[in-house]
């Protein structure tokens, strides 16, 4: 008993220290959720950050922001949130899961994408609701759908699609794939894609763009890492990264 009791103070030692330094174990890691649309830009934005800030980690989990937002609202651990659309961040500001003020810095509109070569014609939003076409959109929770929603509008056409996907590159992987014959997704989806697409751009889009923000989750408000990279992302040399891969200013 004596020993079990002095191996649990031991324990409980280590547990102390590791939390003390600088930057402590916890501060030296950050975990970012972003909207899947984000994955190529912010992974390249995460290598030059830990390059340049060596001992600090960034670990990143890309989904729809729905997903995220919900996985956020029911505790998951997460230090920088970075969804595609203005009205997810404002839920999670109301929320109150958010520290501060988000600050927005990427803007991003719909394309059509289809297969190379554009086989099937498509030349505008209303060559969509052609008999026979299998078109993939977003579903109308996430902010690509929600921006296709709004295109709809714009254009007076209805879409019936072959299916509504919780994440833009899910729409993506089932046009490469050959599984539709069009989908809409972001611009800077059909960039990462080359080859794979060809790109169809119609005027509505302009009527839709989504505002990228980013914010510290609250629990993170101390995390020296999260708030280094957060300003990362707004700094000219993450502002560029973001302009390759298709984004433009908010």
């Amino acid at each position: 008993m004596v020993h079990h009791a002095l191996r649990l103070a031991a324990a409980g030692l280590i547990i102390a220290l590791s939390g003390c330094g600088s930057p402590g174990a916890s501060d030296s890691h950050a975990v970012v959720f972003a909207a899947s649309s984000l994955k190529r830009a912010f992974t390249e934005i995460g290598r030059q950050f830990t390059a340049e800030n060596p001992g600090r980690e960034i670990e990143f989990s890309f989904a729809g922001s729905a997903d995220l937002y919900s996985q956020l609202a029911n505790g998951a651990p997460a230090d920088v949130f970075a969804p595609a659309d203005a009205a997810t961040m404002d839920r999670a500001v109301v929320d109150g899961l958010i520290e501060g003020e988000p600050t927005p810095f990427a803007s991003n509109r719909l394309t059509i994408v289809v297969a190379p070569g554009n086989p099937a014609g498509v030349t505008s939003l209303q060559s969509l609701t052609r008999p026979g076409l299998a078109v993939v959109v977003c579903a109308p929770q996430v902010p690509c759908g929600a921006a296709t929603k709004k295109v709809e509008a714009a254009a007076g056409v209805r879409l019936t699609a072959a299916s509504e996907e919780s994440q833009v590159s899910d729409v993506l992987t089932k046009v490469t794939s050959g599984q539709a014959d069009a989908g809409l997704v972001y611009a800077t989806d059909a960039i990462a894609a080359g080859p794979k697409v060809t790109a169809v751009d119609f005027p509505e889009s302009a009527g839709a763009v989504n505002t990228y923000s980013i914010a510290l989750v609250k629990a993170a408000a101390t995390s020296a890492t999260a708030r280094a990279f957060r300003e990362f992302v707004l700094s000219a040399p993450g502002q560029a990264i973001l302009a390759a891969a298709g984004f433009a200013k908010p």
